[in-house]
């Protein structure tokens, strides 16, 4: 047995990657800690795991977070992203640190595995705490001479243009448009006692010991130079465990089939309705299909229409596992964990986001040929309605999606990532990806 110390920040699908993760460890006999916000104490106690909650690191609530955080709701883009940095990333830290050594005193852990937002584990070993692995809840933002840096958006390209291309973003993004968050992280690493770095901020998130990346390589860049640290251990997919709704009375209606499905999300953190699952109400109003809008636990009050179309089924949350397998167009914000989902069920994706990782989401689906890629948060619904029309009418992006749902069916995710995370705990060295072959063992932790 060992003793693992889970780190999460406090966001819905953060705590859904960690759960399949937790729930794995528990049943191979580990004794698990897990840290995070006191929101979702509960979702921690039903996978078996001790809820350690945070006391000196800044708590929120992700479905209000413009409470404690009231610029993300305004800012977009690389403004956006340089914000969450800064404050909603590093600014946490030295608390981190602090709740980090008052659980060691008590539990002593063996590992630390960190969701690669919090940074505290990571600087916790640089001060002389247990080892540490993360997991990657977003793509792949490792530098590399195949890609741009992470949060412009651009296709891969190793050509020599691709790659000379490449060399002068880094630099420009180093020097330039991210200098003042690796001076404003090396002021918060001073003031913990450590010393400057000088890598890009993607790149410190990449445990050197282990880095879990939540998909298959199908659906990343390629990269000639990854890490032999990285490794595709496969989608961490829900918990249905944690998942509990009830199915609405329409859902016979669903299952008898006849017409496409056309599924609209923005998942939990997305609250205003009117970026993307209004526009999508009014521009699939009157097709001959069904539309599913969910509102990730949103007051159903909040979206607000002219007129409720007869083709839309509106509800607050259903499992997407449950509701998936029905569907045949998912239009999304792009979010990481939702688009794995999906693509584990084989259904092709519009794609419309603007913050966070998600242009960068977006972008891999249109990369990978699964879906089209709208670049803005707030489409049109001529826009949306004509993507759909594209998705339904032209079969190779279903092909491509259910190419996906074959190739995810092949890894095992948590199984996977627990057979890594024990050889980091018997060696305490890093763990390459040439030392232990893939698994195929197939993923029974998600119907």
């Amino acid at each position: 047995m060992t003793k693992f110390l889970v780190t999460t920040m406090p966001f819905h699908s953060h705590i859904n990657t960690s759960a399949s993760i937790v729930a794995r460890l528990i049943e191979k006999g580990h004794e698990v800690w897990w840290y995070t916000g006191r929101k979702y104490q509960a979702k921690v106690e039903a996978t078996g795991a001790r809820f350690v909650p945070f006391q000196a690191a800044p708590d929120f609530d992700d479905a209000n977070i413009s409470a404690t955080y009231p610029e993300m709701g305004k800012l977009k883009g690389m403004a956006n992203m340089k914000y969450m940095i800064k404050h909603v990333v590093v600014d946490a830290v030295p608390g981190q640190i602090k709740d980090l050594l008052e659980i060691n005193r008590t539990f002593r852990p063996e590992i630390v595995l960190a969701d690669q937002s919090l940074f505290g584990a990571g600087w916790f070993h640089e001060l002389g705490g247990p080892v540490w692995a993360a997991y990657g809840h977003f793509p792949l933002s490792i530098s590399s001479r195949d890609t741009a840096p992470f949060g412009l958006a651009l296709p891969p390209s190793s050509t020599l243009a691709g790659r000379l291309r490449n060399k002068a973003l880094y630099g420009l993004i180093k020097n330039l448009l991210l200098r003042d968050c690796t001076e404003y992280i090396n002021r918060v690493r001073a003031s913990v006692g450590l010393r400057p770095q000088n890598q890009l901020i993607m790149d410190t998130c990449i445990s050197p010991y282990l880095f879990l990346q939540g998909t298959v390589p199908g659906f990343e860049y390629l990269r000639s130079d990854l890490p032999s640290q990285v490794h595709f251990v496969g989608p961490f997919l829900p918990l249905d465990a944690l998942s509990e709704s009830k199915l609405p009375e329409w859902w016979p209606e669903l299952e008898a089939g006849g017409r496409p499905v056309v599924h609209v999300t923005q998942g939990t953190l997305a609250a205003d309705p009117k970026e993307l699952i209004i526009p999508t109400i009014e521009a699939l109003a009157g097709m001959d299909l069904l539309v599913v809008a969910t509102t990730g636990g949103h007051p159903l009050e909040t979206v607000t229409l002219k007129e409720h179309p007869a083709n839309l089924r509106l509800e607050k949350f259903i499992p997407h596992s449950r509701l998936l397998p029905f569907v045949d167009v998912m239009v999304t914000n792009a979010g990481y964990g939702g688009v794995q989902i999906a693509l584990s069920h084989g259904v092709p994706l519009v794609a419309a986001g603007a913050t966070e990782d998600k242009p960068e989401v977006a972008s891999r689906i249109a990369w990978s040929g699964v879906g089209i890629n709208l670049k803005t948060a707030t489409p049109k619904p001529a826009q949306i309605r004509a993507a759909v029309e594209k998705l339904l009418a032209e079969p190779a992006y279903r092909a491509k999606a259910q190419s996906f749902k074959a190739e995810f069916a092949a890894y095992s995710g948590p199984v996977r990532a627990v057979q890594l995370l024990e050889q980091l705990a018997a060696t305490k060295q890093p763990v390459r990806n040439d030392v232990m072959e893939e698994t195929k063992e197939p993923l029974a932790l998600s119907a």
